[in-house]
């Protein structure tokens, strides 16, 4: 007698597999969870009413359908809800977790730092409509001489729109300007870390390698590997939630065992005297020792060279720098405290001007 076979899957759109039935007809419920473990039941989908149908399940044995036997369609497996299976959370990729985490989060209003005085508000707004819907754009001005204070506010209506803004700098007007969060009057808005450290690096690893493996989890921004090398390097993602849901994880990358967790400053650089302050070279600035450049101690200039907490003269578009340089006018080689040195993270904090009322 030959064994008749059904075909069974754990769900719809899954490859199933042919199981053997008895001579009876029936199928046992252990051959069943011998395939799928954990499984207690068997569904199909009816062609007629498109609705999903149970199958009798008696004394361990699932009954056809009917009399004709099981016929060609697939049945799908049932598990208890008590014991479900995580397969769908032990699989779940970073990307699908961020997605839902995305979905609480709201935008908020952003500064734009270093506005040329010529900008509008109708100039800001064309402006970052190329990242996305603008829901509001504001050039804040001198109540008395109507003259623009160079900056302003702009809030988009996506989440991913924000993302793409801050993780750059912007040519407005022809000048160099930066998006920040502020610091609202409610309360300090925490922006959650973009960067990650990739701990247990070989030489045999690139910037190439990482940005492509890393890659699949969301896009990323930028990867750097220290040289001399020191076994670690940093990779940033545009989403800092595709990064947060990375930390703590082991991944394999052509062999190599690595190791991702924050990228977290040292909290106390103060006196260290040599393991690079908030300086950077090439005008980029950092914080921490693994940056690309450091000056001598925590009050480093932009070049790196630790020349002190006035001494950072802001005459040129470094990515870094902030915005307030060269407008023309009075504003013209002024020598700017360096914020960081303040102990100041926002411009809000330190110039009492820059009110939103």
């Amino acid at each position: 007698m030959s064994i008749e076979y059904l075909q069974v899957a754990e769900d719809e759109g899954e490859e199933p597999i042919e199981l053997p039935t008895e001579d009876d007809g029936t199928l046992l419920l252990s051959t069943l969870s011998a395939q799928f473990p954990g499984s207690s039941g068997l569904k199909y989908r009816n062609p007629e009413s498109k609705t999903f149908r149970g199958v009798r399940l008696s004394d361990g044995k699932f009954h056809p359908p009917s009399d004709d036997g099981w016929g060609s369609q697939i049945f799908y497996c049932v598990f208890p809800k008590e014991n479900k299976r995580k397969s769908d959370d032990n699989l779940e990729n970073s990307t699908a977790k961020t997605k839902r985490m995305e979905a609480k989060l709201r935008c908020t209003d952003l500064i734009v730092l270093g506005l040329p005085w010529k900008t509008t508000e109708q100039n800001l707004r064309e402006y970052f409509e190329t990242f996305g819907e603008v829901l509001m754009a504001q050039v804040k001005k001198d109540p008395k001489t109507s003259q623009s204070k160079g900056f302003g506010f702009i809030r988009f209506a996506s989440y991913e729109s924000q993302m793409r803004v801050l993780a750059q700098r912007h040519m407005i007007d022809g000048r160099w300007c930066d998006v920040k969060v502020p610091n609202s009057k409610e309360g300090l808005i925490q922006q959650v870390p973009c960067k990650v450290f990739i701990g247990r690096c070989t030489e045999d690893l690139t910037a190439d390698d990482l940005r492509e493996y890393f890659g699949k989890y969301g896009e990323v921004t930028d990867v750097f590997i220290p040289k001399p090398f020191r076994a670690f390097s940093f990779v940033t993602f545009l989403d800092p939630l595709v990064a947060q849901s990375l930390c703590g994880e082991d991944h394999i990358i052509k062999g190599v065992s690595v190791h991702v967790s924050n990228a977290a400053p040292k909290s106390d650089t103060r006196g260290s005297g040599g393991g690079g302050g908030y300086g950077g070279r090439d005008g980029r600035s950092g914080v921490g020792s693994h940056n690309r450049g450091g000056g001598g101690g925590p009050n480093g200039g932009p070049d790196g060279s630790g020349s002190g907490m006035y001494s950072q003269r802001y005459n040129g578009p470094g990515p870094n720098q902030g915005g307030w340089g060269n407008q023309g006018g009075p504003r013209t080689n002024i020598d700017m405290p360096n914020l960081q040195a303040l102990g100041k993270s926002d411009p809000l904090e330190y110039f009492p001007d820059l009110d939103r009322e």
